[in-house]
Formats: structure tokens, C-alpha cells, sequence
């Protein structure tokens, strides 16, 4: 073959800025190549350098995150974590954003959002299981933003549901801040089925490289380094960045995938995904320890006239690269075509620890492994060591400057009018933010592959059956996996080290309220731009927080996924951050899904209790209440105490398993009244809660949020085991902890009294109609 690797003349600097590289990055790359770049070579560097993919001003913060533990198989570093979930069997998940595509184009942005990390999955050699999202929008009063929420929800909805994978949970919030910038993060879990877990690298010198699933074109080309930018008032212009999906071949593909892993004639794989050609085909040869040869020109293209830049750096979907047993090469071609797929042989491991290139007949292409994905550069941020001004002030704030409470009323610092109580939790529960989200799961299939335990709204955290041929399940006992995503965003803008330490809180805390044990998180950070002394402020403090609640509730990181430049900038060249948002989804196990409890009350007159910590604080600060009746995002969030968080979740698992406790349900959004509220919709049941005056405001008894707190439901013919297991326990609580009966559930109302005094009052029907029909009428 003839060289070409020097035959090209282009504007470098033009170049550089449509990669996304910096000067500094080209000295580098004439430093690993000795010679220039050609522009098909300076689009690898460009997506292999991006922070999509190499986390350059995320790494140093990532590399602090726990990421061992007794359960964990496979940590970061793979396509995705594994965990051992007992009974000789693995869980396979993790969770990734599709924002910026979405924002662009919000159908097939989600919908390839779904698409890419069930290929995460898969790829490993596990079938998925289930699904959950975390989404952000805008406020609904703009049109624009009900837009996209249609477009995202739909393109899930068509992916998940045609794949044949359940969509199971989630959690969407709603703020300005996401107008321009929406979040779409998935999250998905899969069971391995291979004996053994499937890597990425090609460590086998002359093995074939095997393209197999769908036709490269030209949607998605540079992605990843569009994924690692801001959104403009042009970003419009970047559609083409935006792959499209088709579920269908994705199901064939994960089909003729897993059955092709189990025959162990694949040595390794790699999907297809950001940067595409370039990512799976280096990363595979660096993990290997080995080279790469490509020849273009063998690769299935649906278009006939693309050039090597574009064969390379296109995201088309639902495609992955194999390296696999020359004397099965065959067998697995004629196995893949019967799925009625694309199976090409188009390169081979070599000796030379390279990335070979080429198209017709010459050779485009010739990097070291080394150059494109080892030591990849580091942006070196300072973290501030000051608290910005803005949120000193802010953490400032006194409950004493709420205006008083006379006759069960308050007049809002938002639009002076003045509400009771009672109405005051109507309105918070018709907040988008809090409302049911039944509109948008509805449009879910949460059924399909029958092992969904709970549907989307009814517990704090989804639960998965896991069917195997163990002999437990001769008996109809199966084990289960619990999962929630988690983060409020609030809490993380007001104080990012609290607010994350919150969001893992809360994720475990969800978990354990269907009686699992809390196993390991996955995370996906969605920040502004690392440039900024802020963006990066809150970057660094959140990754703190997240790995002090980690180790303390011994819950490691796995994997995850790092967005940053999340914020927008509109035509006079004002930019808007969104709020930092670290997700969390935390997995964790159940022996027997039976045991399960969900949030609803069972039966009347069965009795309400609380669990919680005095010294995990509970405040009106940064509430929702704060918010959304008096128009004020402010305070700085409670610190949580995390061994009495620990403690909590563990003393309601335990009474759970042992059928002490029938429904649990986390405070968190709204305070007591809303979750109250909560359970009691869910059940089409009332509540009669008996409340003690401790000279604190009606107000926060009812809406102030933290403190670890859980509301749960003893059935009455239980109640005598039950003291005897908080006697038997008490001597763990300490000075603490605190666990007390508060009401019990009655038919028609929910009616909280202090000091027997009804201080609110309302039907459980009228409660229903605000908090099921909010969202939808915004439609």
C-alpha cells in the first residue's frame, strides 16, 4: 500500500477548533506521530481526546472514587460495571447521557441514548433486564420545552418498548435552568449469561476483526466531541452529529451477540459507540496490548461516498466490533447473517502496537495505540478553596424570615397570597417536579420480559425478578434486584458537597424502602463547563461527596459516565448553566422478591410510624416548599449523618424481611405531608397522624425535607412482635436515633393534627386529582 498519511493541506487552526483540540494538544500529537497530522488522524486525536472519552478535566477527581468491594466483579475501566448478586449470578449496569443529542434532537437523541448503553450491556455478554431514565427539562410554562419533553419521552417509549427491554423507573425534575440544556441520562441492568464476563482486549496477534449489525453512515460523525461542547443558538447546525436508531436490528443484535459469546469463540468485543470506528478499534488494540489493522473499504456503508474521516468517526447505531477465533470465523459469519445482520471481516490483530488505516488501496491512517489512548491529556484545574459569595449569602438565610402562621394559614413571599396549609400541600403535590410522572411512564412498557415486581410510581425503587435454575426457584422463591436514580438538584446547586452525599443517601435509601440491601452505584455527573471557577468548584466538592457517602454506606463506584459543558448560550451570547446534577443509581439485592414491600397503605386502622435522626438535620432550607410556595431557592441543604442513614436502612430492611413492616416510603421532596400524601393516594386510603408540638413551626413539621427519614406501616396484629424488635434493637440507636408510632391509616382523609388540632384536612380523592392530573394538563 502507498502512504498518503502527509498529502492533505488544511487550515490547522480551524482544524483544531472544529475537534475541540488546543494548540497544546497538536504539540502533543506532532510529539507522539514525530511528523503532522493528516485531517483524517486529527479527527481521531480530536474524539479519543474529548472528554466524552478520555475525562480529561474529570480524571484526577474520578480516580478518588471507592471502586472496590466483596461484591464487585468488574469496576471501572470495562463497558460497564459488574457486580456478584449471588447464586452464581452477575449483574451487569450502568448509566450514560445522551443531553446534548437530545436537546437537538430529542426523539432519536433519547432514543440512541437507550440504545447505546443496552449495547454497554451486551456487550459484556449479559442480557439487558430493565431500563430506568433520569430526565431534566425546563419549566412547562414554555412550549418549547414541552417539546422536547414529547420528543425524549417518545423516543424511550419507541426504543425501549420495541427492543423488548421494561422500562422500570426513573425520576424527572424540572427547572429553568435545563431550558436550553435538557439531561437525558439511562441507566440499564443486565444479567450475565456467559460463563465468562466478555472484555475488550484484542490480546490474540492474527485473530480477525469481525464488523458486525448495522451500515455505517454519515449521522453521528463527531459526536463525542459535540457531546463535549456547549449548546449555541447555532447547535441546530449540528443535527448530522445526532445518530439514528432502529431498535429492531438492536434486538437481532443482542441476540446473535449473546449467542455467539456463550459458543466462547469471540475473544473480545467492543460496541460501536462514541467516536465509533476510531474508539472501539483503538481501545481494543491498546487493551490488548497489541496493534490493529482496518481496511475501510470492507466496511458495510449505506452511503458510497464517505471519506475516511466520516467511515471513522460516525456513531451510526446498533453496530459492534469482534475479535474472534480464526478457526470459528465462519460459523459465527454464517451465525450473525441468520439474524439477518452485516458480518464483514474487515482487519486483523498485528504485532505492531498500532492503529492501521486503510482505504482504497492506501493507507489513511497510522497511529501507536499508545498516542491515541494512553495517557491522554489532563486539563489541570485548581479547585477553589472558597465558597463562592453568592451561595455564602444564600446559606445566610433563617426559617424567622418566613412570615408567621395564624389559623393554619401563610401568605407566600411569591405572590402574597395567602394559603392554608391544606392548600399548600395541594399545590406543592400539583408541581410538575413533585406531580405524578404517570403521564410519561405510562407511555413505557414496564411488563415485557414478566419479572417486573413493582410498576413505575407504586414503590421508592424498582425491582426486578431474577429467574434462574437454581433450586430455590422449584420453590417459587426468586431472588430480586432493586434499583433507583436519584439526584436533587437543589441541594447539589445550594451546596454540592452535601447535596451529593445526599443523592447517594437518598439512592440507598430507596433501595433498602423495598427491603434491599443497598449493593453498589453507578454515576452519571452532569455539569457546566470545568473552565469556569465554579463549574469546576462544584465538579470537585460533588465527586468528595459522592465518596464519602460511598465508603460510609460501603456502596462502590462501578463505572459511570462524566457530561460536562452542560449550559446554554443564547443570541446575545449569555450563558446559562444548568444546575450540577450528579445521578446516582444505586442496585442492591433482595432474597426473596416476595418480602418486597411497596409504598401504598394495606389496610385500615394498621399503624403509621417514622424512623429517623435527630442528627441528620431537618429544614425548611432548600426545600421544595421554599421553592415552590414562596419562590425562593435558598439555605444551604441539611447535612445528613451517615451512620444513622446506615442505620435506619438497615434496622426497616431487616423489619421488612421479617414482615414487621407492609409499606415504606422515603421523605424526601415535600417533606412528611407529601409523602403522607403520597402513600395515601397510592392506597386510595387516609391517614390520621397525631404530631407533638416541640415549639417548631407548623410549616416545617409539614414540609420541612432530610433528617433519614422513612414513614412505614405495622399491621395491628403485628404490633407486639414488632416492639419487641425495636426493644431488641434499641440499644443500637443511641441518642439518635429515634423510631415512633405517628398515626394510623383510615379510609377517606388524610388529617394531620398537633396537639389534637386538625391543622389539615383534605380527601385523599382531592389529593389524587392534583397529584395524578398536573403534568398531563400541561399537555
Amino acid at each position: 500500500m502507498i502512504k498518503i498519511l502527509n498529502n492533505e493541506n488544511y487550515d490547522i487552526n480551524q482544524s483544531l477548533k472544529d475537534e475541540n483540540l488546543s494548540e497544546g494538544d497538536y504539540e502533543e500529537i506532532l510529539k507522539r506521530l514525530g511528523r503532522k497530522p493528516n485531517r483524517t488522524e486529527l479527527g481521531m486525536f480530536g474524539v479519543m481526546w474529548s472528554e466524552h472519552c478520555c475525562y480529561r478535566n474529570s480524571k484526577p477527581l474520578l480516580s478518588n472514587f471507592p471502586t472496590k468491594g466483596k461484591k464487585v466483579l468488574v469496576g471501572p475501566g470495562e463497558n460497564a460495571g459488574v457486580i456478584d448478586v449471588g447464586n452464581n449470578q452477575k449483574l451487569v449496569f450502568k448509566i450514560e447521557s445522551h443531553n446534548h443529542p437530545s436537546a437537538i434532537e430529542p426523539f432519536q437523541g433519547a432514543a440512541t441514548g437507550v440504545g447505546g448503553i443496552l449495547r454497554d450491556i451486551f456487550t459484556m455478554g449479559a442480557r439487558p433486564i430493565a431500563v430506568l431514565n433520569s430526565l431534566r427539562f425546563g419549566n412547562l410554562d414554555k412550549t418549547s420545552n414541552i417539546s422536547l419533553i414529547r420528543g425524549v419521552v417518545a423516543g424511550i417509549s419507541h426504543y425501549g418498548n420495541c427492543v423488548g427491554v421494561p422500562t422500570v423507573g426513573g425520576e424527572i425534575d424540572f427547572d429553568d435552568s435545563y431550558s436550553g440544556n435538557p439531561l437525558v441520562n439511562v441507566m440499564a441492568l443486565g444479567l450475565l449469561e456467559t460463563d465468562q464476563i466478555v472484555c475488550s482486549g484484542a490480546n490474540k496477534e492474527g485473530a480477525p476483526v469481525l464488523y458486525v449489525g448495522n451500515t455505517t453512515g454519515k449521522d453521528g460523525v463527531g459526536g463525542a466531541s459535540f457531546a463535549s461542547s456547549e449548546l449555541t443558538t447555532n447547535s441546530l447546525d449540528d443535527r448530522p452529529a445526532v445518530q439514528v436508531g432502529d431498535p429492531f436490528i438492536e434486538k437481532s443484535l443482542i441476540e446473535a451477540c449473546l449467542e455467539a459469546f456463550k459458543s466462547g469463540d469471540v475473544i473480545a468485543a467492543q460496541d460501536m459507540g462514541a467516536a465509533g470506528l476510531t474508539c472501539s478499534s483503538a481501545e481494543m488494540a491498546a487493551n490488548g496490548g497489541l496493534g490493529i489493522s482496518i481496511n475501510l473499504d470492507l466496511v458495510p456503508a449505506r452511503e458510497y461516498d464517505m471519506s475516511p474521516y466520516q467511515y471513522l468517526l460516525s456513531e451510526s447505531q446498533e453496530r459492534m466490533l469482534l475479535v474472534v477465533k480464526k478457526d470459528k470465523l465462519n460459523s459465527l459469519i454464517k451465525q450473525f447473517k441468520k439474524w439477518g445482520l452485516y458480518a464483514n471481516v474487515i482487519g486483523e490483530v498485528i504485532k505492531e502496537k498500532e492503529v492501521i488505516i486503510s482505504h482504497k488501496s492506501q493507507i489513511v491512517a497510522q497511529i501507536p495505540t499508545s498516542a491515541l489512548s494512553d495517557d491522554t491529556p489532563i486539563n489541570i484545574h485548581k479547585v477553589s478553596k472558597q465558597i463562592p459569595d453568592y451561595l455564602l449569602r444564600k446559606w445566610e438565610w433563617k426559617e424567622e424570615e418566613l412570615p408567621s402562621i395564624n389559623n393554619n394559614e401563610i401568605i407566600s413571599l411569591k405572590d402574597q397570597k395567602s394559603l392554608t396549609l391544606s392548600e399548600i400541600i395541594l399545590k406543592l403535590l400539583s408541581t410538575p417536579s413533585i406531580a405524578s410522572k404517570r403521564w410519561i411512564y405510562r407511555q413505557y412498557d414496564s411488563q415485557v420480559q414478566l419479572n417486573t415486581v413493582f410498576k413505575p410510581g407504586e414503590a421508592d425503587a424498582a425491582l426486578i425478578r431474577l429467574r434462574n435454575q437454581h433450586e430455590k426457584c422449584k420453590n417459587k422463591v426468586f431472588t430480586g434486584i432493586a434499583a433507583s436514580v436519584d439526584c436533587n438538584s437543589r441541594w447539589v446547586s445550594l451546596d454540592p458537597f452535601r447535596g451529593s452525599i445526599a443523592a447517594v443517601a437518598e439512592s440507598a435509601r430507596n433501595v433498602s424502602c423495598v427491603g434491599a440491601d443497598p449493593i453498589a452505584i453507578t454515576n452519571n455527573l452532569n455539569f457546566s463547563s470545568p473552565d469556569t471557577e465554579i463549574g469546576y468548584w462544584q465538579l470537585a466538592l460533588a465527586c468528595e461527596g459522592i465518596s464519602e457517602a460511598c465508603i460510609a454506606l460501603e456502596t462502590p463506584v462501578t463505572g459511570g459516565n462524566v457530561s460536562l459543558y452542560n449550559e446554554s448560550k443564547n443570541e446575545n451570547n449569555k450563558i446559562t448553566p444548568i444546575n450540577p446534577t450528579p445521578v446516582i443509581g444505586m442496585v442492591g439485592t433482595i432474597d426473596n422478591v416476595d418480602n418486597a414491600v411497596n409504598s401504598g397503605w394495606k389496610n385500615i386502622n394498621d399503624q403509621i410510624w417514622i424512623i429517623g435522626s435527630n442528627s441528620s438535620e431537618s429544614t425548611l432550607a432548600a426545600s421544595s416548599y421554599l421553592e415552590y410556595f414562596h419562590g425562593l431557592i435558598t439555605g444551604r441543604p441539611p447535612k445528613i449523618n451517615l451512620q444513622d442513614e446506615k442505620f435506619c436502612q438497615s434496622f426497616l430492611r431487616e423489619a421488612i424481611l421479617k414482615n414487621y413492616i407492609i409499606s415504606s416510603h422515603d421523605v424526601s421532596d415535600g417533606g412528611l405531608s407529601i409523602a403522607l400524601s403520597e402513600c395515601c393516594i397510592l392506597s386510595a386510603k387516609g391517614a390520621i397522624i397525631e404530631l407533638e408540638n416541640k415549639n417548631i413551626r407548623k410549616d416545617k413539621l409539614l414540609f420541612s425535607e432530610g433528617g433519614s427519614r422513612v414513614i412505614f406501616s405495622v399491621s395491628k396484629n403485628k404490633e407486639h412482635n414488632f416492639l419487641n424488635f425495636i426493644k431488641d434493637k434499641s440499644i443500637y440507636f443511641g441518642q439518635n436515633i429515634y423510631v415512633k408510632k405517628i398515626g394510623i391509616v383510615s379510609e377517606q382523609n388524610l388529617n394531620i393534627r398537633l396537639d389534637d388540632k386538625d391543622i389539615c384536612n383534605i380527601k385523599v380523592e382531592d389529593l389524587t386529582e392534583k397529584f395524578n392530573n398536573s403534568i398531563s394538563n400541561s399537555f
